[in-house]
């Protein structure tokens, strides 16, 4: 598999770049994924750390559906991963959990969050609320957020790929 990225054309309009944007750090994600085992992408960085490319591809499945499930739509979405008493569960992997299961898992949560968000305008507001302030949030907000997300996480996608086989690039 090769994944394609292509950023969003510089004059489209507010939506069709925002939608660009997400796609492309998801895209992003995926390429740096590309091509490696799936024990080299359970290598987690340095200890203490336990974050890995498997690991880093089950939260922003995690992430997928906690906000465009949750958040935008109200659905009672149960984690995937983590549990109360693992609320890092998505890091915790072992040798049974391979890249097909995560990536299958974590596309499909892309396409619910895209057949969300396809029922919503940039302005209309979630029905589910956010944790810490009890208010809901706009469809503007959350593709906001979920940009700044896949992006400080892809900065972390970029280290841990450099160091398990020598990789670069942005």
């Amino acid at each position: 598999m090769t994944t394609q990225r292509s950023e969003p054309a510089q004059n489209a309009d507010e939506r069709t770049m925002l939608e660009g944007w997400l796609d492309y750090h998801r895209q992003t994600l995926a390429w740096k994924c590309e091509g490696l085992t799936d024990e080299q992408l359970r290598t987690a960085s340095l200890p203490p750390s336990e974050l890995s490319l498997l690991g880093l591809v089950r939260h922003m499945a995690e992430v997928e559906r906690g906000w465009f499930r949750k958040v935008l739509t109200g659905e009672d979405a149960k984690p995937l991963y983590f549990s109360d008493a693992d609320p890092d569960g998505e890091f915790h992997l072992t040798e049974a959990d391979t890249w097909a299961d995560a990536h299958a898992v974590w596309q499909a949560e892309i396409e619910t969050a895209r057949r969300n968000a396809a029922g919503f305008g940039l302005d209309d507001l979630s029905a589910g609320r956010g944790r810490t302030t009890g208010e809901p949030f706009n469809l503007r907000w959350i593709y906001t957020h979920m940009i700044e997300e896949y992006a400080r996480h892809n900065g972390h996608a970029d280290l841990l790929r450099e160091r398990i086989d020598g990789a670069t690039g942005d």
